[in-house]
C-alpha cells in the first residue's frame, strides 16, 4: 500500500492549475482551472477577479471542491488529489501572509513577484484562500480514499 499523504503531497507539488467546482445561490454548477500556490498542503492561494463567475459563486456559497491532476499522463495511468474545502477573499494579516506565500511560488516559476497592492483596490484582482477540510485519492477500484496528512 502506498503511502497516501505522500502520493497527496507529490500530486500538489507536481502541478500549477488546480480545478475549482464552485456553484451559484441556485445551486447552478461552475467549474474554473487557476494557477495556485498552496501552504502547508491544507490552505490554497489563487489570484482572481471579485467579478469572475467562481468568485461571485463563493461570495454566495463559500463551499467548494478542487481537483488537482496532471492530465498530461497515459490514459489510465492518472491519479489526482480530491478536496473538500471553504473559501475566502483575503484581507488583513492574513492576506499579508498569504500573498507571500502566492509570491514565492510564482517567483519560483518564472510569473513574477506579487505584492499586497496588486490585490487590494484600486487593484482588479483578489486573493483567495480554499482551507481543506479533507483530502481524497482514489483506490485502484476508483474508490475515493479519505487521507490524513497530519
Amino acid at each position: 500500500m502506498q503511502d497516501l499523504a505522500a502520493v497527496v503531497r507529490q500530486i500538489v507539488d507536481a502541478n500549477r492549475y488546480m480545478t475549482l467546482a464552485t456553484a451559484d445561490s441556485d445551486g447552478n454548477p461552475w467549474a474554473s482551472p487557476v494557477w495556485f500556490a498552496h501552504d502547508g498542503y491544507t490552505d490554497f492561494l489563487w489570484v482572481s477577479r471579485p467579478e469572475a463567475r467562481h468568485s461571485r459563486n463563493l461570495a454566495s456559497r463559500p463551499r467548494l471542491a478542487i481537483v488537482i491532476f496532471d492530465s498530461t499522463v497515459p490514459a489510465g495511468s492518472g491519479q489526482a488529489v480530491y478536496i473538500e474545502a471553504v473559501a475566502s477573499q483575503l484581507d488583513g494579516a492574513e492576506l499579508q501572509r498569504a500573498i507571500a506565500v502566492y509570491s514565492r511560488r510564482s517567483e519560483a516559476h518564472g510569473a513574477g513577484e506579487w505584492r499586497e497592492a496588486d490585490v487590494v483596490a484600486p487593484a482588479p484582482h483578489r486573493l483567495y484562500r480554499a482551507r481543506a477540510s479533507e483530502h481524497f485519492v482514489l483506490d485502484p477500484h476508483d474508490q475515493r480514499i479519505s487521507v490524513r496528512l497530519g
